[in-house]
C-alpha cells in the first residue's frame, strides 16, 4: 500500500527492497520492523561495520600483505649482503648466497606487486604462502625468535588470502 511521501517512509515497502515485518496497512513505527536488504541504510550500524569489514578486509589485507613483501625484497635487493646469513647451509660470504638473496628478493618484489594491483591475488596470495613457509623454517631452523614468530603470523595472513575470493580493486582473479 502506498505512503504519502512527507511522513519520510518509504511509499511502499519495497521500493527499497525491504520486506515488511508487519502487516501492509500496519505503519511501521521503529526502523528494526523492516529487514533490511544487504546494503541498505536500514541496517544496524553494527551489521553495516560487519558487512563493509567482510567486504573489504581482504583488500586490504592483500594490500598490507604487498607492502610487507615489497619492503623486505627492496631490501634483499638494495643490500644483499645484509640478507645472506639467512641462507641455510651455504655460507653467508659467499657469491652464491648472494645470488640467492637477489633472487629471492625478485620473487618478493613482483609478488608484492601482483598482490597490491591484484593481479591473480590469489595465486600470488600462494606464491606468497609458499615464501613465508621457507622464511619460517629457516628462521625455526637456527632457532625460535621474536622475527620467526611474527613471520608466522604473516604467513597465516597469506594463508587466509589464498581462500579468499577477491571482489574489490582485481585486475584478474
Amino acid at each position: 500500500m502506498s505512503r504519502p511521501w512527507a511522513t519520510g517512509r518509504p511509499r511502499s515497502p519495497l521500493t527499497t527492497g525491504a520486506k515488511p515485518a508487519t502487516t501492509p496497512d500496519q505503519p511501521a513505527t521503529t526502523p528494526d520492523q523492516f529487514v533490511a536488504a544487504p546494503g541498505e541504510p536500514g541496517k544496524a550500524p553494527d551489521q553495516r561495520a560487519a558487512a563493509f569489514a567482510e567486504e573489504w578486509a581482504p583488500v586490504a589485507g592483500r594490500i598490507l600483505l604487498g607492502v610487507v613483501l615489497a619492503w623486505f625484497g627492496y631490501h634483499e635487493l638494495i643490500l644483499p649482503g645484509e640478507w645472506t646469513q639467512y641462507v641455510p647451509v651455504i655460507s653467508e660470504t659467499s657469491n652464491l648466497a648472494v645470488i640467492l638473496v637477489l633472487a629471492h628478493g625478485w620473487v618478493l618484489l613482483v609478488t608484492a606487486a601482483a598482490l597490491v594491483a591484484g593481479i591473480a591475488p590469489r595465486a600470488a596470495a600462494a606464491v606468497a604462502s609458499v615464501l613465508m613457509l621457507e622464511i619460517v623454517i629457516a628462521l625455526a631452523a637456527t632457532g625460535l625468535s621474536d622475527t620467526a614468530l611474527r613471520d608466522v603470523g604473516v604467513l597465516g595472513l597469506a594463508v587466509c588470502l589464498t581462500g579468499v575470493r577477491q571482489r574489490h580493486l582485481v585486475l584478474r582473479d
